[in-house]
């Protein structure tokens, strides 16, 4: 039985409620009361937050951990360290391991495996889309959902057939699961390595257009629309594929979307001087379009923000740019990157913290994402204004790769809690 936990003088972050307010919270393993106390039940251990913020956990819907298979990049002991220290409690694990997660059995090893490993952090598992993510014969939908599987996707590598995604989103509309594809036409980009305009002929670096994505984007969308199937447009990147998203969602398709945290704070410049550790996929791209998906989030046109977490190893990311990896860490800094918004005043601090915890929960039939009496106990303290500079060689991630590395950031997670136990104090 954990020992009830009363967090006291806290600002109350509810993306339910849409509301910051001034209060005190209890819990143990789910959250037994929220509002104001006269005092302590006995036996409580009693936090005093000093006026911090107090949020649900976050829940990262985009997370590449490297076991099984690549444990030189990140194992789950630690992306679970990693996670904690960044106020993400909840982690959906992408099937790009080896091998990969393409059968129940990998499903259950990733949900036995995970929580074991990873400090108490939730690791639930998108499991592939189709087998060996090659794009060709849909997996078992149907038996991955049975075991545990939130989500399906092919990752970085786009479904090309057409027909093959069909039935793919006909059949996985038979158990309501959520399919996250990354539209990108692979001819167009093929052989690029950021966004292609101005920048990129200067430095003499091949382009990856923004059509490429947008002519992807309507196809998936029509295809929803076709099947009646639920699809995640995962981790856009270009102002000309949010139309699109607008019009389907009129419509009543079953459309959401995703961005990467870097791609609403940096732009194609942050590449400038052959940083490699700006290099993305998708690339980061003109503030125009950065301008777009940040007012997108904030309308709520893009649902959920996530890290994009895809740790590289030093020596696959210090390399001539061509050469080098796409990929960034990000786990450790999806929150004071999304912060960044809110400092500056582009998107409503309920809506930035609603779209790294509630709409996650929502998509993924979670009970998580919320600050309600019988929720699951997972809540972050966090000092807003608190400042720092990202020293990646700091991070908890086994990889350093982070496109932040010496920007200063504005948010610090103080605590975390994961169904009622303190998983990280600063």
């Amino acid at each position: 039985m954990i020992r009830p936990t009363l967090i006291t003088n806290a600002k109350l972050i509810d993306p339910a409620k849409n509301k910051v307010e001034d209060g005190a919270i209890l819990f143990a393993d789910t959250i037994l009361d929220v509002g104001k106390f006269s005092g302590a039940p006995e036996g409580a251990e009693v936090i005093d937050a000093q006026g911090a913020h107090l949020a649900p956990g976050l829940i990262d819907m985009r997370v590449v951990i490297g076991e099984p298979g690549a444990e030189h990049k990140e194992t789950f002991k630690s992306a679970g360290r990693a996670a904690a220290a960044g106020g993400v409690t909840t982690m959906v694990m992408m099937p790009n391991t080896m091998p990969v997660i393409d059968d129940q059995s990998l499903v259950d090893f990733v949900l036995r495996r995970g929580v074991d490993r990873s400090g108490g952090v939730r690791i639930l598992p998108a499991a592939a889309l189709t087998q060996h993510l090659d794009g060709a014969l849909m997996t078992e939908i149907g038996l991955m959902a049975e075991a545990g599987a939130v989500m399906f996707t092919n990752g970085d590598k786009p479904v090309v057939d057409s027909r093959v995604l069909r039935r793919a989103l006909s059949y996985a509309s038979a158990f309501g699961a959520l399919v996250a594809h990354r539209p990108e036409d692979p001819y167009l980009a093929e052989g690029g390595v950021m966004h292609e305009g101005e920048l990129a002929a200067r430095l003499g670096l091949p382009g990856i257009p923004a059509a490429a994505e947008a002519i992807m984007a309507e196809r998936d969308l029509a295809l929803a629309e076709l099947t009646g199937g639920r699809i995640l447009l995962d981790m856009l990147s270009a102002a000309q594929s949010l139309p699109a998203l607008k019009r389907a969602k009129e419509r009543g398709v079953s459309a959401f979307a995703s961005v990467n945290v870097h791609h609403l704070v940096l732009n194609e410049n942050d590449v400038d001087g052959y940083r490699s550790f700006a290099k993305l996929a998708p690339p980061l791209r003109s503030e125009d379009d950065r301008v777009a998906l940040v007012q997108a989030v904030s309308d709520g046109l893009i649902d959920v923000i996530v890290s994009g977490h895809d740790p590289q190893p030093a020596e696959e990311k210090r390399l001539p740019f061509e050469e080098a990896a796409f990929g960034a860490v990000g786990l450790e800094t999806l929150l004071a990157g999304a912060l960044t918004l809110h400092h500056k005043g582009d998107v409503a601090l309920n809506t930035l913290i609603r779209a790294m915890t509630l709409r996650p929960a929502e998509l993924l039939k979670l009970p998580q994402g919320r600050l309600a009496k019988g929720a699951p106990a997972d809540v972050i303290v966090v000092d807003l204004g608190a400042p720092f500079r990202l020293d990646s060689d700091k991070l908890k991630s086994k990889s350093k790769n982070s496109p932040f590395d010496e920007k200063l950031l504005q948010g610090a997670v103080k605590r975390t809690f994961i169904a009622g136990k303190q998983v990280f104090g600063a």
